[in-house]
């Protein structure tokens, strides 16, 4: 049985670590109890936050016990950025923010069992520590040539902007949190990504100065594209774990779009095939590219893994269906609205002319060109060949009572919208 280290490194989620050798010793020892931590400075998590999330998932399922830390009082300050300082968020807000991330990280984490995860928020200890406590207690133990050295600090402190004593103490309450949690939970690992490690380390160091004790980090790399372009953006932001904010249709969409030379890597990363599996989806994105086999595979986990096996198959089936492989009539109309919101658009009403459209949304380029495209056979309205190039759209035609789709060939699509 392949170490869950190794298994780890094979997946491309391992950075940095403390000290790999006695980290894998104490694995091998017994269960480990690791934690790691998300920040409510939005709404919804997003998908880099995913692998965060799916690396204590393999930690778990390996046999070690997973602790999520949803951050209600980290999320007050935020992690500083590079350039600039971050707009503090009402406390309210955050603590719906904080519900909404819990509720995000519970199907993906297993709350029962012998390995069973805990949530937690950091709010419970800090909210009643006094700012005496707080510098006696903790402050003690921090040297400021450290803290200043710190990548994200030193270039604000070079900037026009600086940076504020209470975007310089983030590093201090996440340190907090490591000894608070080794204290009541026996904690003895951390995880994150790469752009974490000095936090990570803060509390690593803060455990052995308060403690004596040992303890370890581990965190991933930050994903990238092989272009060396921005992993988890696209043309309308960041991609969400929050339907409302991401719907499961675009979402399938942006794994389904990954670039061949991407794909085997996040299989990687954001699936649970094993490697056989995996190796054989990679001879296929080789042998049969056009076929995007490892695309859809990882586009159908992940959907399923973050918006459950229902919403996957409702964006399943409305992707098959705008390809003329499943009705357009029979799918939900929140889901064909997601789904056509993916494509061009332009407004149109009962009663216009089909060449107009087939302009208007850019199918074709011109009317001229959607007569000919009607004459060759090659433009279709709803899945249905148009033959008649005076045709118009009739009320029967919007799906849904608003939209019509409409094709020029196998894979040029818009959809007209009445409602617009």
């Amino acid at each position: 049985m392949t170490h869950i280290l190794d298994e780890l490194a094979w997946r491309g989620l391992v950075a940095q670590t403390t000290d790999l050798d006695a980290l894998r010793a104490e694995l091998d020892a017994g269960p480990v109890t690791l934690y790691c931590g998300f920040d409510p400075t939005a709404p919804s998590l997003h998908i880099g936050n995913l692998v965060q999330i799916l690396t204590v998932r393999r930690l778990q399922d390996a046999g070690h016990r997973p602790v999520a830390l949803v951050g209600g009082a980290t999320g007050l300050i935020g992690d500083p950025k590079m350039a600039g300082e971050r707009v503090l968020n009402a406390p309210d807000v955050v603590a719906g923010w904080v519900q909404r991330i819990r509720r995000q990280i519970e199907p993906l984490l297993a709350f029962e069992g012998p390995h069973a995860a805990t949530m937690v928020n950091n709010l419970d200890w800090t909210q009643g520590l006094s700012a005496i406590d707080f510098l006696r207690d903790v402050g003690k133990h921090y040297r400021l040539g450290t803290m200043l050295a710190k990548d994200t600090v030193a270039r604000r402190l070079g900037s026009e902007q600086g940076i504020s004593f209470t975007e310089f103490s983030y590093q201090i309450l996440q340190g907090m949190d490591y000894l608070e949690l080794f204290r009541r939970r026996g904690v003895r690992l951390q995880t994150g990504g790469s752009d974490q490690w000095g936090n990570l380390l803060s509390g690593v160091e803060l455990v052995r100065r308060a403690e004596g004790a040992t303890v370890h980090a581990l965190t991933t790399p930050l994903i990238t594209k092989a272009d060396g372009t921005k992993f988890g953006k696209t043309e309308s932001g960041t991609v969400w774990l929050d339907p409302e904010l991401t719907t499961p249709y675009a979402f399938f969409q942006f794994w389904l779009n990954a670039d061949d030379a991407d794909v085997v890597r996040y299989l990687k990363v954001f699936s649970f095939r094993p490697r056989a599996e995996i190796e054989a989806l990679e001879a296929a994105v080789a042998e049969r590219p056009a076929a995007r086999e490892a695309q859809r595979a990882l586009a159908e986990e992940v959907t399923t893994l973050v918006h459950g096996v229902d919403a996957t198959r409702a964006v399943v089936d409305a992707s098959a269906a705008l390809f003329g492989r499943g009705s357009l009539a029979d799918l939900d109309p929140a889901v064909l609205g997601a789904a056509v919101a993916e494509l061009p658009t332009a407004a149109g009403r009962p009663g216009d002319p089909l060449v107009d459209l087939l302009a208007a949304t850019g199918v074709v380029p011109s009317k001229a060109a959607a007569r000919r495209a009607v004459a060759e056979g090659g433009a279709s309205l709803n899945n249905t060949r148009i033959t008649d190039a005076d045709a118009v759209l009739a009320p029967d035609d919007l799906l849904a009572g608003r939209w019509a789709l409409l094709r020029r060939g196998k894979r040029t699509l818009a959809v007209v919208d009445a409602g617009a």
